[in-house]
């Protein structure tokens, strides 16, 4: 996913617990990313109890006998954290995974001080954690850019670990500087786990003031020295709902606590611009590349989108982490030079291409996973990425975004809260954008039950350059499987050609088929049921299980735009009669049309299918879910329709 270099690295870099609140808002690329979610909040219960919880999303073979996290933060916003933690392994499902722990820090700005860890036995026996089981390595590349960076672990290895151990840990990281001099921020949550004690506590100077925003978090009255002011809180344990599918983060409905030294986003945003601000000049080589790409080309529109496609088809995306590369880009012109960098790099480069050319620009930050509210006190937390924007045409640019062409969004990116750090105003991306598909299919069904076809597909907007992209960078021995795989998602076997179309050109269109033979495509012994869908590489089966994936809902979920049709022909050999069709279908309510009709001319059925779907923005709530699931439902009912065919 396109991230900001894991921007709101903190604390949430340091331990294990405290990163669960960032993996949620970094969770799903483009609009299909759950797997990381699921393996953090995956219910994996041991005997009776999985019965009593089945309902939750509470992990009970692990339980959280004490979570205490002490930081004490300096006037220059430099701190030293420590934790105690102690867990206890409750059901098998929790050896491997909590057998070792995961200290993460920034090798510039970090020092580990200690690290004291033992596994305690129930009869009181205590096994120390040597210092030879504490490896050190760099952090794994995870996501889809590769990852440049200056963060290590410590992974403490747990010894001789049994059901019913626990595992005490202590360890203390100082670090040197802040990422925001004179400032300081966090953004935390706790994994479903039996949480018994999870304690926060923030020791700061008197003089700078901690804002927060607390939901599922009890403030905790402590004492404070002379000069100083300790803020804490303490997690209020219970069982949490199951993560819905599609749902937005658990941050935007979730318990979680954010704190921060900033009184406000204009001031997170003035802290952040003047961290950047010597990082956009123009050199003679910036000038002239913006020159050479805008000099026949009319508008300041034109102009703009001309640059932000450079940019991502010539710009490698990487994460750049090293010392206070989450807040500070490279200048644009090393950018330039080295054809690679994190998102604040692209922002800087297409920053200073822009300028060069008279158009103003400022850096947006941006969640790029599924949150889509933001704290009230200001954290980088949520903000995981750096777009581009250009006030005078309103205009969002992502161009790290490879597969998607300039002037649209990746879909992880609209509808989503911003803040620009040129002006310090908070803004929103446009929730939708122009994105169509079209698909028209032909199905020749010879008398012994083969069939030959032909399908072709059109893509308008958004869609048209990440599918012309994948064909691009498919080999063309890869091409070829395209028909086989298409008739094994619909549960049949043959053979075909591939039309990958006209994939080197650009483009709002773009246009690709396939053509071939189904072998026994329907059965005409004697009374048959032929299917009246046959989208198996998307399309409107793929758009209606979106909606059909959850039978109630709780939490807001994701509902982008749908524009999509699908027309199909089943031309029948004579032989075959013809003898029912489905009744035609008409909805529209809701937000939400759709069509289906069926008509027969000799002996050849034609299906015309549409559903249009438009939303004021990203988001829909339970209650408009409750609204919409019957027509959803109906629309599944007609695609799972049948012809009745009888062989001759």
């Amino acid at each position: 996913m396109r991230r900001i270099n894991k921007i709101g690295r903190w604390l949430r870099t340091i331990d294990p617990v405290r990163r669960f609140g960032q993996a949620l808002v970094k969770n799903m690329t483009h609009s299909f990313r759950l797997a990381a979610l699921c393996c953090c909040l995956l219910v994996a219960v041991d005997g009776a109890a999985a019965a009593a919880n089945a309902d939750t999303g509470t992990d009970l073979s692990l339980v959280i006998e004490q979570y205490r996290q002490h930081v004490v933060v300096n006037p220059n916003g430099s701190f030293l954290l420590t934790v105690d933690s102690v867990k206890r392994i409750a059901g098998q499902n929790a050896l491997q995974e909590h057998g070792r722990y995961h200290i993460r820090y920034n090798n510039t700005l970090d020092e580990v001080m200690s690290v004291e860890a033992y596994t305690e036995k129930p009869d009181g026996r205590r096994i120390k954690v040597l210092p030879e089981h504490i490896k050190e390595q760099q952090e794994a590349v995870a996501g889809e850019a590769p990852v440049l960076q200056d963060t290590r672990v410590k992974i403490v290895v747990f010894l001789d670990v049994a059901l019913g151990d626990r595992l005490a840990l202590r360890y203390v990281v100082k670090r040197h500087a802040a990422l925001f001099p004179a400032h300081f921020e966090d953004l935390s949550s706790s994994p479903f786990y039996q949480n018994r004690a999870f304690e926060l506590i923030y020791d700061m100077p008197a003089s700078m003031p901690l804002y927060s925003d607390a939901r599922g978090f009890a403030p905790v009255a402590l004492a404070s020295a002379a000069g100083r002011k300790v803020y804490a809180w303490r997690y209020e344990s219970g069982d949490n709902a199951r993560i819905e599918a599609d749902s937005v983060s658990y941050l935007d409905y979730g318990k979680r606590l954010a704190v921060s030294t900033f009184a406000n986003y204009p001031a997170l945003a003035r802290a952040f611009a003047a961290r950047a601000q010597d990082t956009r000049g123009i050199t003679p080589a910036i000038a002239a590349l913006a020159l050479e790409l805008t000099r026949t080309l009319p508008t300041p529109r034109a102009k703009a989108l001309a640059l932000a496609d450079w940019v991502r088809r010539n710009i490698r995306y990487v994460e750049v982490e090293g010392g206070v590369g989450g807040v500070v880009p490279h200048p644009a012109a090393t950018v330039l030079t080295r054809r690679h960098g994190s998102s604040l790099d692209h922002a800087s480069l297409l920053g200073a291409l822009l300028a060069t050319v008279g158009i103003d620009s400022s850096s947006a930050l941006i969640n790029n996973g599924n949150a889509y509210r933001l704290p009230r006190v200001p954290t980088l937390g949520v903000f995981n990425h750096v777009i581009t924007f250009v006030p005078n045409l309103e205009l969002y640019l992502d161009s790290t975004a490879a597969t998607i062409a300039a002037g649209y969004l990746p879909t992880a990116d609209l509808g989503k809260p911003v803040l620009l750090t040129g002006s310090g105003k908070l803004a929103t991306t446009p929730a939708s954008q122009k994105d169509q598909s079209s698909s028209v299919s032909w199905f020749g069904v010879r008398q012994n039950g083969d069939s030959s076809f032909k399908v072709s597909r059109l893509s308008a907007g958004a869609l048209a350059e990440p599918l012309r992209q994948t064909v691009r960078d498919t080999a063309p021995a890869e091409r070829d499987r395209f028909v086989q795989r298409m008739l094994q998602g619909l549960g049949q076997q043959g053979t075909g050609v591939f039309d990958a179309g006209r994939f080197d050109d650009s483009g709002d269109t773009y246009a690709m088929g396939l053509s071939g033979t189904s072998w026994h495509f329907a059965d005409l012994a004697g009374s048959a049921r032929v299917a009246t869908d046959f989208s198996a590489w998307g399309g409107l089966k793929a758009s209606v299980a979106r909606f059909t994936r959850e039978r109630t809902r709780s939490q807001n979920f994701i509902c982008p735009a749908i524009d999509v049709q699908d027309v199909t022909s089943l031309a029948f050999a004579p032989n075959v009669r013809i003898s029912a069709l489905p009744k035609a279908l008409t909805l529209n309510e809701a937000n939400v049309a759709y069509t289906a009709s069926y008509a027969r001319k000799g002996n050849t059925v034609f299906i015309e299918r549409r559903l249009r779907f438009h939303h004021e923005g990203m988001v829909c709530t339970p209650a408009q879910f409750r609204r919409m699931q019957p027509l959803f439902e109906r629309m599944q009912r007609d695609l799972d329709s049948v012809l009745i065919v009888q062989g001759r």
